[in-house]
């Protein structure tokens, strides 16, 4: 079988359009997974933060040096190692710095970094920067062969595939991205908890999430705060590598004097903008959405200050801050989702122990490769100064050799039975060496290389001195962050998981009455107070009354429509003012093809009779027709030339149902059965026409009807009193003219 012809240059290939298209997006999307959005298990790093460190390490941007310009090391990562824009490695630079935005900042930053106000840093020409302890640990052993190297994207450079890590940032630091098909999101913790947790599980390799958990009880965020997540809630993460904690923030009560109060919030969630939050509740306070509190004002300096001035001694500040945790992101919801890439560059979503395993698992690796290039450089040594021991036991034949021999380096390795690297070693001495002191140093690094090689082979063939190897790594890890009190000590405090109470939405509207106006054409409006009704209101032309309603601001308006849906509107989300208002189709999803039928404030509770232009209908709870979408509720189902024509409150012992053929028929209120959704049951039945009006009366009080200025009433029901489904028989002489009740 003939080989494949190479492609020429210039050469075109057909292909189909799907081929094309579907290997691009398949390059594309692992391009992203690997490249630029998960982080790796291992050291807990994306690339762009990897090269970062690298290149800041190649600077001597060490804890102990001076610091160097941001552009400077940003010039480096895109110049050597990262081809992407400036801008986006510096972010991520700034946030390696932010000591809100990590845990335990890599970047020690000098500068303008940016704030909790959600405020950018400086440029990167003004701000400068250095490594931290914390990023020196992650590249700690570096240099000793302890992890792969490949090439840069323009093969002239050498970067780490991953960083020997000896501190495990992917847990302490936390993460998050999105690629394509899959994001991560991995909240920051405790490192202290993190050495705890590892020390437990080198000695005991099968201790599960409970156990784990004893030690990472949850998060820790770099901005505090309270964790109000359910324990059972907090383990089935942990065990999944999905789910969220709950955080809540901190606040406090501080009088101020004949009675009052203030309340001060002192630590806010995990990645919220304290600028951004403040401007929320100033808009709830003007919104009147927060009737319990006055003022909001940010007293911050260092440390977050927030004052909530409560607009009344008397209320109580538990209840107050339900409010605000309702309605603000001083309570928010940081999701868990763990999909890293395992040491096989595989993306999944681990469990807490999974990580917690593939860290030592990295950790037991780098301590292999390390061992063995140290072992490796002390054979080396060894077989050098076993070569100078023989130079000063033989010193006379060696020089004679060197002075008289044309060819001292074969001689010398002939003579002695020396190795290559030994022969030149000898020929590289300086004479200063051949002192009696310097044999004697020779000896004592001899003597303790041999013991160090001894050490490292019984290292490397032992697993528990290798897990001890390890454990003496993460106790010395606990002593470095005792050395940094300000960042080992837990900021999160585990509070209880307490559920939000339901706080009624009056409580959180100030109630004001007003009068609610709705045109025949759909235009709503809201006056205040309870106005009047003497016919000198304007409406757009061609255009009239239809509703005057009054009501209070608390109160939730419900709509009915011709299409059998109800639709639910807040008083307070009601255009204010004189003018002609807004159409009631811009709040709701009424279509322009359907009308309102009924327009009501809400009484819960309430029983609630509706019915369609073909005479049938039904009784329904007025609390299971409240929407809480724009889409609104479907109660009574319609379809075709039927539409729905009628909602009355359902009271009385009785029905009346009149048809455009006049014929009325009467019969009991409990006939009609209660449901939540149907096209009911069949109240009066037409040959031609439909249904005109409907009306609930007493029995005993009779019906009544209006008849030009007149209200007529009829107690002898007697031949309109049937059954419900009858066709009836011609309303009473003098039934009003237009076939209504009124």
């Amino acid at each position: 079988m003939s080989e494949q012809s190479p492609i020429k240059p210039g050469e075109v290939l057909p292909t189909s359009l799907k081929d094309a298209i579907s290997e691009r997006y398949l390059a594309y999307a692992m391009s992203t997974i690997m490249s630029r959005s998960l982080p790796d298990v291992r050291d807990g790093l994306k690339p762009v933060h990897r090269r970062l460190l690298y290149a800041m390490r190649l600077l001597k941007l060490d804890p102990s040096s001076g610091f160097k310009k941001c552009a400077r090391v940003v010039g480096d990562v895109i110049g050597k190692y990262h081809p992407h824009g400036d801008q986006s490695v510096y972010d991520a630079l700034v946030r390696l710095a932010q000591d809100f935005a990590q845990r335990y900042t890599l970047v020690d930053g000098q500068g303008n970094f940016g704030n909790i106000d959600g405020d950018n840093a400086a440029a990167m020409r003004y701000t400068e920067a250095r490594m931290t302890v914390f990023a020196e640990l992650l590249l700690r052993d570096l240099d000793q062969d302890t992890v792969d190297f490949r090439d840069t994207y323009d093969g002239e450079e050498k970067e780490p595939v991953v960083l020997p890590a000896a501190f495990p940032n992917l847990l302490a630091n936390g993460s998050s991205g999105i690629a394509v098909g899959m994001a991560t999101s991995i909240p920051p913790h405790n490192a202290t908890e993190l050495c705890n947790a590892l020390l437990h599980l080198v000695k005991y390799p099968g201790a599960g999430i409970d156990k784990l958990m004893e030690f990472i009880p949850g998060p820790d965020f770099p901005t505090g705060g309270e964790l109000v997540e359910k324990t059972e809630s907090i383990r089935e993460a942990y065990e999944t590598g999905r789910g969220g904690f709950r955080q809540r923030a901190t606040w406090e009560k501080e009088e101020t004097g004949r009675g009052t109060y203030q309340i001060v919030v002192t630590e806010i969630p995990y990645q919220v903008q304290k600028g951004k939050l403040i401007e929320r509740i100033a808009e709830l306070i003007q919104a009147k959405k927060l009737p319990f509190l006055a003022d909001v004002r940010d007293e911050s300096a260092e440390d977050i200050r927030l004052v909530l001035e409560p607009k009344s001694k008397n209320i109580d500040p538990e209840m107050l801050m339900q409010g605000l945790f309702r309605l603000t992101d001083l309570e928010n919801r940081f999701s868990l989702n763990m999909n890293v890439l395992d040491a096989t560059q595989t993306p999944r979503v681990m469990s807490l122990r999974d990580v917690l395993q593939s860290f030592l698992d990295h950790r037991f690796v780098v301590l292999v490769r390390r061992s063995k290039y140290r072992l490796g450089k002390i054979e080396n040594r060894l077989e050098v100064l076993n070569g100078y021991l023989i130079v000063f036991l033989n010193l006379d034949e060696v020089i004679r050799i060197i002075r008289e021999d044309d060819h001292p380096k074969q001689s010398l390795m002939e003579t002695f039975k020396l190795t290559e690297v030994q022969a030149e070693a000898i020929l590289n001495m300086r004479l200063r060496s051949l002192r009696r002191l310097e044999e004697m140093e020779l000896r004592t690094e001899h003597e303790k290389l041999t013991a160090e090689k001894a050490t490292l082979i019984a290292l490397l063939d032992s697993e528990d001195l290798q897990k001890e190897a390890i454990s003496a790594e993460l106790k010395d890890l606990k002593k470095t962050l005792k050395e940094h009190p300000d960042v080992a000590l837990r900021r999160t405090r585990v509070g209880e998981a307490v559920d939000l109470p339901d706080i009624p939405l009056e409580a959180m509207i100030e109630k004001e009455p007003i009068t609610v106006i709705c045109s025949e054409k759909g235009w709503v409006r809201a006056l205040k107070g309870h106005v009047a009704q003497t016919g000198d209101e304007k409406y757009k032309d061609g255009d009239k009354e239809r509703f005057w309603i009054t009501a209070e601001t608390t109160d939730r308006l419900v709509l009915f429509g011709t299409n059998g849906r109800f639709y639910t509107i807040g008083c307070d989300k009601l255009p204010r003012g004189r003018g002609h208002g807004e159409p009631v189709r811009l709040m709701v999803d009424l279509g322009n093809d359907q009308d309102i039928v009924a327009l009501f404030v809400h009484k819960p509770g309430r029983k609630l009779l509706v019915a369609s232009t073909d005479g049938r209908g039904f009784v329904v709870d007025e609390n299971s027709i409240i929407a809480q979408t724009r889409n609104g509720k479907q109660t009574l189902n319609v379809s075709g030339d039927v539409e729905a024509a009628f909602c009355i409150e359902a009271t009385g012992d009785s029905v009346a149902v009149v048809g455009e053929n006049r014929k009325l028929n009467c019969f009991a209120l409990d006939e009609i059965s209660e449901m939540t959704r149907g096209r009911g049951v069949t109240l009066q039945r037409y040959k031609d026409g439909g249904l005109s009006d409907i009306r609930t009366f007493v029995r005993e009080e009779g019906l009544s009807w209006k008849s030009g200025e007149r209200t007529r009433t009829e107690h002898d029901l007697t031949g309109w009193f049937t059954r419900r489904g009858n066709a009836g028989r011609l309303a009473p002489r003098g039934f009003s003219r237009n076939n209504k009740f009124s």
